[in-house]
């Protein structure tokens, strides 16, 4: 009887507002706040069932959505990891022809001489001893990266102060450092550093830049030892002046086509392979060529009896690099699709309950229509009321997103916590994708209710 008086009473309002659209849309969302306070524990279990699917759909997909990224869209195409086959059938199990993912140091230090491409580089890890100056701080290790000159050219690395070294700097190996933004702050609070030096184990470098903002997601340039998602280097050396050091690397030797000796010469004159190598090609033509400079490269090496073997070569860019190495797991894909699953299961619980509460509320709908609203006033007025759910639906879930990306951080190891983080289209993302899940779901019952006769709700009423 109460539904019926409150119909009656709004129907002078519903016919005023007619014509009106903005003043139409407040008029339905009244209706639905009013719906929601006579039916809570309905509408907290449509929110609710939304709220879970969204949460965990957008988790899953949060992880994914960082980890499938291209980490430098504006090069991705241009940039190539080279590959050369230098232990042949017999360093690999039957059926795999992948050469290595790294090359030898003469292979690496035989392309750099080459100068085939745009630009070039290669690069391996090692770890340092920091002493910092101020004598109250305790010495700490850093990873640095061992690498020529075009690295910070080829990757787009952005500089803070200075500048990086040059060629001349790299083949005399000059004692000279580019420090990451966070290692200059921590040794001298954030301030212009360039010419300063700093103590690396048991020697003295110079500072002659300081890297600015760069946090590449996947760590592209290094994704073969298992480190994609972890923070990259704190400092940046020549590669001339580690190989002169026998700085050795931090990461990975692989050492199937051949034995690696015992001192750093014999891992100079070594098959093992410990040193990444990228080259710039930023057309197709040249990425062509290279790739024949390569085989021919690889031929000659066969000619010379070093390999017994057709050549084998590769050169994929970024993103064919990315997929080549698996830096997505095919977990990450199934978990997503999982919980897409789920969230169309909680989708389907969400409908059945706005069908039970159309249902209840006919007599409502049919005594609207009586009074004069039309079948698309009933339909506007049912499917304001789904998007306000899923709205609701939608921010509930975000709060539970925020939660579980929370605990993911706090949970896991540290290349988990750099990628368990929403931005913000993602957040735009969640709520457009609870609030159209649920227009979506709600089409069906709000087409019921314009379809009430009125005449049979007025006979049973």
């Amino acid at each position: 009887m109460a539904t019926k008086k409150s119909a009656v009473a709004d129907f002078g309002h519903q016919a005023a507002l007619r014509g009106k659209g903005d003043a139409m849309v407040t008029y339905y969302l009244r209706l639905a706040l009013i719906s929601f306070r006579r039916n809570p524990m309905l509408t907290a279990l449509m929110v609710v069932a939304i709220g879970l699917g969204v949460a965990m759909t957008m988790t899953a997909y949060t992880i994914l959505y960082v980890m499938a990224r291209d980490p430098i869209p504006q090069k991705s195409g241009q940039l190539y990891a080279v590959q050369l086959d230098n232990g042949g059938p017999r360093s690999r199990k039957a059926g795999d022809d992948e050469p290595p993912t790294q090359l030898t140091y003469r292979d690496a230090m035989a392309l750099l001489a080459a100068h085939e491409a745009r630009h070039q580089v290669a690069m391996y890890q090692v770890s340092a001893t920091v002493i910092p100056a101020d004598r109250g701080l305790k010495p700490f290790s850093i990873a640095a990266r061992a690498t020529s000159p075009d690295f910070f050219r080829m990757f787009d690395v952005p500089m803070r102060y200075g500048h990086a070294w040059d060629a001349s700097d790299d083949a005399r190996g000059a004692a000279l450092v580019v420090l990451s933004k966070s290692l200059n702050e921590r040794l001298f609070g954030g301030v212009d550093s360039v010419g300063k030096s700093v103590y690396l184990n048991d020697a003295s470098y110079r500072v002659v830049g300081v890297i600015g903002a760069w946090d590449p997601k996947p760590r592209y340039y290094d994704v073969i030892n298992g480190q994609d998602f972890e923070e990259g280097e704190d400092a940046f050396l020549p590669l001339t002046l580690t190989i002169g050091k026998q700085m050795s690397t931090s990461e990975y030797e692989f050492c199937d086509a051949g034995p690696r000796g015992e001192t750093f010469d014999d891992l100079i004159r070594s098959e093992c392979v410990w040193l990444q190598f990228w080259a710039e090609l930023p057309t197709s033509a040249e990425a062509e060529a290279y790739r024949r400079f390569l085989t021919n490269y690889a031929r000659d090496q066969a000619q010379a009896g070093r390999f017994a073997w057709k050549p084998n070569v590769r050169l994929r860019n970024v993103r064919d690099w990315l997929v080549a190495q698996k830096v997505v797991p095919d977990d990450a894909r199934l978990s997503v699709l999982v919980a897409f699953s789920f969230f169309v299961v909680c989708l389907v619980g969400a409908l059945g309950l706005m069908l039970a509460k159309s249902l209840e509320r006919a007599g409502e709908f049919g005594l609207r229509r009586a009074l004069g609203a039309s079948g698309r006033n009933i339909f506007a007025q049912a499917i304001i009321e789904s998007g306000v759910v899923g709205l609701l639906g939608g921010v509930f879930g975000l709060s539970l997103t925020v939660l579980a990306l929370w605990a993911l951080r706090t949970l896991f190891p540290a290349g988990m916590g750099r990628i368990a983080s929403m931005d913000a289209p993602l957040l735009a993302v969640t709520l457009a994708l609870a609030t159209g899940a649920t227009l979506v779901a709600g089409f069906y019952p709000a087409w019921r209710a314009m379809r009430i006769a009125p005449a049979l709700q007025l006979k049973v009423g």
